[in-house]
């Protein structure tokens, strides 16, 4: 016997009447006229991220330390800002902030990018340099997220992207790097905490957590075949990452796209965490 269902979309008082016009779904990930900080943001995934959000509209604020880099990319980068910055220091964050609201306004989003670590093995780890590597990769998260956050409060609006890894949310084993999959998963739950505390004051956190990816950070991995043939085999998908494939992801969480979506922890991975 076979149910008939109705559809839904012609069903009840509406039947009959015309379809309402669909939005242009993709409206939701422009960001015109939004001002976006990006740490980091002298090489890499920090200085991609900055290019795909001036792409879609924003302008986009240039934060690391070293300050060559970051002139020479805002050169490519119409109406963006290069702000030398070491995160690690108040007294540099604060000029950030202060920079920002003088040279263009109240900031719209923020990126943590910013990070460092070290392979070595636990045992042979430093105090010192584990410390160095969670002042960079969570402290500065925190202080900056407060700072920035704080003006985001006031507004009642904002998004904050802090970007993780595959090693805040699994240990990093064969590749020993304690620091910095301690500091990157307490990265995901302070994003969590903040998200908690925030959203309904219309203030989302989320972080990305990227697998393989290029980067100064991993370039002596991928280049030797050693290192790619390792990432490979513990890929599902057999390959690193290509930077573009991040893209969806950061404007996902940085705009109205994903309005809804607030302490999340999305991995981009290719399939890294499901093995």
């Amino acid at each position: 016997m076979t149910t008939a269902i109705k559809n839904p979309t012609v069903a009840g008082p509406a039947a009959g009447a015309a379809t309402a016009a669909v939005p242009d779904p993709t409206a939701a990930f422009r960001l015109d006229g939004r001002t976006a900080v990006v740490t980091g943001a002298s090489s890499g995934i920090g200085a991609h991220f900055a290019r795909v959000l001036s792409a879609a509209g924003a302008r986009v604020v240039l934060a690391a330390r070293r300050e060559a880099p970051l002139r020479e990319l805002a050169g490519d980068l119409p109406g963006s800002l290069a702000v030398a910055c070491d995160v690690t220091r108040a007294d540099q964050r604060e000029h950030l902030v202060r920079t920002v609201a003088r040279e263009i306004g109240p900031i719209d989003i923020l990126v943590n990018n910013a990070g460092l670590s070290e392979v070595v093995p636990a045992e042979r780890q430093s105090p010192e340099s584990f410390d160095a590597i969670v002042s960079v990769n969570l402290s500065a998260v925190f202080a900056l997220s407060s700072v920035v956050g704080a003006g985001m409060l006031e507004r009642g609006r904002g998004s904050i992207v802090n970007v993780a890894s595959v090693y805040g949310m699994v240990g990093s084993g064969s590749l020993p790097q304690a620091a910095y999959a301690a500091s990157k998963g307490g990265v995901v739950n302070l994003t969590r905490d903040l998200a908690a505390q925030w959203a309904h004051r219309g203030v989302r956190v989320n972080s990305l957590c990227p697998g393989w990816f290029r980067s100064e950070m991993t370039a002596d991995m991928l280049d030797s075949d050693k290192g790619r043939s390792w990432v490979e085999r513990r890929t599902p998908m057999r390959r690193a990452g290509e930077l573009y494939e991040l893209d969806g992801a950061l404007l996902f969480l940085a705009g109205d796209a994903g309005s809804y979506v607030t302490g999340a922890a999305i991995p981009v991975d290719g399939g890294y965490l499901s093995v």
